[in-house]
């Protein structure tokens, strides 16, 4: 059985479209998210690290609603428009994971969904298998 799992902290997809989280289990998944802001419109932070920054507390809005933290991930995928910005995103990534950093995956991508959009960040994992 799977649930969807919701959060102020995220403007959620027009129906039909996606889920931006969803928990079958103990496993979590959460779709790939980005610095747009809830007006839907608007794309917060100048740069990787200030937009990957506001991508893991949208994330960690997710796990938390789920029931978890962000030590339950076990597995990210990041997509940068320019794999110069990893140093700002590895960056961000080490203010917010305190055990073992979780597996990942950075890939380099022509565009995102707009030309603001640097970064983009999904996430999985399952609750409770913390390592802190």
């Amino acid at each position: 059985m799977k649930k969807r799992i919701y959060t102020d902290a995220v403007s959620e997809p027009r129906p039909k479209m996606w889920s931006n989280c969803l928990v079958s289990g103990d496993l979590f998944f959460v779709s790939g998210l980005t610095a747009r802001s809830n007006d839907l419109v608007t794309i917060e932070g100048n740069n990787a690290y200030d937009q990957s920054k506001i991508i893991f507390s949208k994330i960690q809005s997710y796990v938390e609603a789920a029931g978890g933290q962000m030590d339950d991930i076990l597995k990210m995928t990041i997509f940068v428009t320019n794999m110069a910005d990893n140093e700002g995103v590895w960056r961000a990534r080490a203010e917010v994971f305190n055990g073992d950093f979780p597996a990942c995956s950075l890939v380099e991508v022509s565009a995102l969904a707009s030309p603001q959009i640097l970064v983009e960040i999904e996430a999985m994992g399952r609750l409770g298998c913390s390592s802190v």
